[in-house]
């Protein structure tokens, strides 16, 4: 078939070597390839696309959002936070459960541009029902059901467990020990949303182990990572030494650039950056995965590292290895983004507090699988 595409003089960034360069991007049928090889095949017309002035990636992925539309209450359209802002894989975290799968796969999974996969809800329920998921140990998926969905469904990444007092109730700790339990059975990574206690989380820390995702990490609510002075809690220490991984995870109460900055200041240590976006935070303060970008760049962390916090690093975190990279023979899904300039503007945190910024990421033409899904 031979379709080649060449994406020409744009500002390439690689999150493998952290470098930004100008250079073209060849495609051969929906993957990577040099461009040397993709002019001298055969086959139908080179599509060039111009990437003058603009960056090019790979494609972002989003690892927590919450999409299963018209079937929860937090459900958003995936591909209006997908491919039309440049994101071309979002991970719904957790909204979907062992007893609504199907029905999520059927309405959301198959008729999306954007690709989804899917953090399973450890209660059977997913967010279905309400957001106290977790209050009814009763409720919780059975290790044999655990096995029988993950072998048959190949978009679930691994398991939700969403630790904070709301969603709990008086089951404290015990949904994450079940959770626990079902990954070591499942060989799969969970990810832990953290927020007001109870259970606090010197007790959820030590049950995770390394590749299991800590989102909402840098939250501005009481018993949080950090202490007042600053410095990470132990458990949160010894929880990365381990191979646990920080997410941020934004949404509407879970990201303070006060935690941010203090964290900053304090650590060189790698993090995932997500956005928590459904239906009522789109517009504010959430909006995208580039705005919330947007907000770690004006705070000070380079393009390079926030690129890779949506590409590399994410695709690491999940175990996707065809992606979040622009390797020759890997999957060609690419965003072409801007960085316009602005003049006198803000951005505000899940605390209210005003953020200057005078860059903004901005979406401008997305590929899937070499095709291009959308342009601005």
């Amino acid at each position: 078939m031979n379709e080649r595409v060449i994406v020409q003089n744009g500002l390439v960034i690689d999150p493998e070597t952290s470098t930004i360069q100008k250079r073209d991007i060849g495609i051969l049928d929906g993957v990577f390839a040099a461009v040397e090889d993709v002019r001298k095949q055969t086959g139908e017309d080179i599509q060039y696309i111009d990437a003058s002035g603009y960056y090019v990636a790979p494609g972002f992925i989003d690892l927590h959002a919450h999409i299963f539309k018209d079937y929860t209450d937090l459900g958003i359209d995936p591909d209006l936070v997908g491919i039309e802002q440049g994101v071309t894989t979002i991970v719904d975290a957790g909204s979907a459960g062992y007893d609504n799968y199907q029905t999520f796969k059927e309405t959301v999974i198959e008729k999306s541009k954007t690709e989804i996969l899917a953090f399973l809800n450890i209660s059977r329920n997913g967010l279905c029902k309400g957001l106290s998921e977790l209050a009814n140990l009763n409720e919780l998926m059975s290790i044999q059901e655990g096995k029988e969905i993950f072998n048959r469904e190949g978009s679930i990444v691994g398991l939700k467990a969403r630790m904070s007092g709301s969603v709990v109730k008086d089951s404290g700790i015990k949904p994450l020990e079940h959770a626990r339990d079902l990954a070591n059975e499942l060989g799969k990574p969970i990810m832990v949303h953290i927020g007001n206690p109870p259970p606090n989380l010197p007790e959820i820390f030590p049950l995770l182990k390394d590749g299991d995702i800590v989102t909402h990490a840098f939250h501005g609510k009481k018993h949080g990572i950090l202490t007042e002075s600053g410095e990470l809690i132990p458990e949160a220490m010894c929880a990365i030494e381990r191979g646990v991984r920080f997410d941020v995870g934004h949404g509407t109460s879970s990201f303070s650039y006060k935690t941010m900055r203090k964290f900053k200041d304090k650590y060189d240590i790698a993090f995932t950056i997500s956005t928590d976006i459904y239906k009522k935070n789109y517009s504010n303060p959430v909006g995208s995965l580039m705005i919330t970008m947007t907000k770690l760049l004006s705070l000070g962390y380079p393009l390079t590292e926030v690129v890779t916090a949506v590409t590399k690093r994410a695709a690491d975190s999940l175990h996707l290895t065809e992606q979040g990279t622009l390797r020759v023979g890997s999957v060609a899904d690419v965003t072409i983004f801007g960085l316009k300039e602005k003049g006198e503007s803000t951005l505000v945190d899940s605390e209210g507090e005003v953020l200057d910024f005078n860059q903004e990421l901005t979406p401008y033409i997305t590929l899937k699988a070499g095709k291009v899904a959308y342009t601005k």
